[in-house]
């Protein structure tokens, strides 16, 4: 039997490195535990990790670990979907697609929330216009995993999509019909409609209101996007390259989930606007829903899955670059001045949010 020597073995990458730090970090944060008792040993392994990934010796696997700990797997189901059927998300793709829906016939709730080919759910204008051509306040946010959102629209303004579902139909600056029972009675008048209703939901044929919010958010919750991050997070550690960790690092290294926290990475909190850049002064936010002045310039921070496929940016639409935008929110929300090749690798890290089916 051959004796092992350990001299002659090849070290990692970052082995002494481990070696002299670590048990100092690990005899430290040990020690915070007597004057926390919350603090336990898994929450010590990942404070170990985020050391590290300072450091940049996080192998793809301990990445992998922090990742599922800081950020979280996406389900694969959104909550609720367990009783949608295929007949009520049919219903709902054909309602969410119809033109005859709008007050002058030439807009859908897909005009503004596009999905066929490469496009991710919102239409890339700054702000999108109405059925007869009025501007919207506010850019339109991408419709896929929509379902996951604790808060819809940008200003907080509806909490579940049953209670969203009406809304665009009645916006006068989108759909512009004047009310819901308008909404009801082109429905109820177009033949087409009888069959949809009746296998969605043969108990009760007849279309109504409430059965037409059920089957949109049917449909809603079938828009679950998967991307090569999420191939990471839950099994494959080789699905992203070496810039998109690096820039997955950097992310988790500044701070950037702080706001675009969970697995959506944002859309449960709201933020103020930054006063340094000019925005739309007119548009007061969250207030404007609550009546709160001190909601002023608060609006929601956005989920940053399928960020590369959805520009412009910003509730305002006002930045078109991906990377404009990242160095704003590290200067503003961050106070920290981000240079050329953090920007370019963060970047790279956020394209691989994008949805598997569509490229960036």
């Amino acid at each position: 039997m051959s004796s092992f020597s350990y001299q002659n073995q090849k070290k990692p990458k970052g082995f002494f490195f481990r070696i002299c730090i670590f048990p100092f970090l690990y005899l430290t944060l040990a020690s915070c535990n007597f004057k926390n008792k919350d603090l336990n040993q898994n929450e010590l392994l990942i404070n170990l990790s985020l050391i590290n990934i300072v450091s940049n010796h996080l192998s793809a696997t301990e990445l992998q670990a922090v990742v599922r700990e800081k950020i979280g797997i996406l389900p694969n189901q959104i909550p609720g979907s367990e009783v949608d059927t295929l007949e009520k998300i049919s219903l709902g793709k054909k309602l969410f697609r119809d033109n005859k829906l709008s007050s002058n016939h030439v807009q859908s709730c897909h005009t503004c929330h596009p999905l066929d080919g490469n496009s991710a759910g919102m239409d890339r204008q700054s702000t999108s216009r109405g059925t007869f051509g009025q501007i919207g306040k506010r850019n339109t946010p991408t419709i896929l995993n929509v379902g996951f959102l604790p808060i819809i629209f940008w200003d907080g303004r509806r909490d579940t999509l049953y209670n969203q579902a009406i809304d665009p139909f009645v916006n006068p600056l989108e759909m512009s019909l004047p009310s819901d029972t308008e909404l009801l009675n082109r429905i109820q008048n177009d033949s087409s409609y009888n069959s949809f209703f009746a296998n969605a939901f043969p108990e009760s044929p007849n279309p109504n209101i409430d059965s037409i919010r059920l089957a949109l958010v049917a449909f809603e919750r079938s828009l679950v996007s998967k991307s090569r991050f999420d191939d990471f997070v839950e099994s494959n550690v080789q699905a992203l390259k070496k810039d998109e960790m690096d820039g997955l690092k950097l992310f988790l290294e500044v701070g950037c989930n702080n706001c675009h926290t969970n697995n959506l990475l944002g859309g449960s909190q709201f933020s103020k606007l930054d006063s340094k850049y000019s925005y739309n002064p007119n548009d007061f936010g969250r207030s404007e829903f609550t009546g709160n002045p001190a909601d002023n310039f608060f609006f929601k921070v956005p989920p940053l899955r399928n960020v590369a496929l959805t520009p412009p940016y910003f509730h305002d639409g006002s930045v078109s670059s991906l990377k404009e935008a990242v160095k704003r929110m590290n200067q503003y929300n961050l106070n920290r001045n981000i240079n050329d090749s953090e920007i370019e690798l963060i970047v790279s890290f956020l394209k691989s949010l994008s949805d598997k089916t569509k490229s960036n």
